[in-house]
């Protein structure tokens, strides 16, 4: 595929970097734990039959240091929803995995006509004491990429420096991607989700890593059993918490189904 064009959005002062590639109608995709450092397959099997559309959220990888302006989970909402507005993304599908599953379902619990049809991979944003989830902030470092993927060098690929780049800024991204995301979810990824899931009235697709060993398999049926619309989980096997990176075609493939 082509390299995907670059623009931004400027939100409180900061950009944000949005990618677009592909053609036909929209989809956009908020990332996971993580951000995206590099444009990866998944991307690549969206854009082979939609406008993929993917905004980086505020300190993630693309956005900057916009996080440092957002002190409460509104105005983390409340910036979601200008991004999405800026990239061109009103009214269409959208996509979002883990850290942005969820800001993807607020979304489309709050602002219902921002969202066509949503798929989750997933998300973040929900607490079982009876069966909770893993801490991705409490691991040592070594252990994270075999936590998010099932195969740890899908992570590790996407945290790499890229050949010949030699920036010293990147390994400060990196390491701001968790942090931001750690303002919105920690501790234990529990935004008190579930007041607001009975809002959305988007068609939903939850995607589950057969893996996954962040999120358990349990939290997929609490999301549907709190989400009021049409809603459908499927089972990546052999994926794990990003079933992006660890099957791109496949998760790929189960998302372009049910926008389509």
């Amino acid at each position: 595929m082509p390299e995907p064009k670059t623009t931004t959005v400027e939100i409180n002062g900061y950009a944000c970097r949005v990618w677009t590639a592909g053609s036909g109608p929209k989809l956009g995709f908020f990332a996971g734990f993580g951000g995206l450092p590099h444009w990866v397959p998944f991307l690549d099997e969206l854009a082979k039959h939609r406008t993929v559309i993917v905004p980086s959220l505020p300190g993630f990888p693309g956005g900057e240091r916009g996080h440092v302006a957002l002190d409460s989970h509104l105005d983390w909402l409340v910036a979601t929803r200008l991004l999405l507005e800026g990239a061109g993304l009103a009214g269409a599908d959208l996509a979002g995995s883990s850290v942005g599953g969820s800001l993807a379902a607020e979304i489309a619990a709050l602002w219902p006509a921002m969202v066509k049809r949503l798929a989750l991979i997933a998300p973040f944003g929900l607490f079982d004491a009876d069966d909770p989830a893993t801490d991705p902030w409490a691991q040592r470092p070594g252990d994270v990429a075999s936590l998010f993927c099932t195969d740890p060098k899908n992570w590790e690929m996407l945290k790499a420096e890229p050949e010949g780049h030699n920036d010293p800024e990147w390994p400060i991204e990196q390491v701001r991607a968790s942090e931001a995301a750690a303002r919105i979810f920690w501790p234990l990824g529990n935004t008190k989700l579930e007041k607001r899931l009975p809002l959305i009235t988007a068609p939903t697709l939850l995607v589950w890593g057969g893996e996954d060993r962040i999120m358990p398999r349990s939290y997929a049926d609490k999301f549907a059993a709190c989400i009021k619309g049409k809603i459908e989980i499927t089972v990546i096997p052999g994926a794990g918490h990003l079933a992006e990176l660890d099957k791109p075609a496949e998760t790929a493939a189960a998302i372009l189904a049910w926008t389509t």
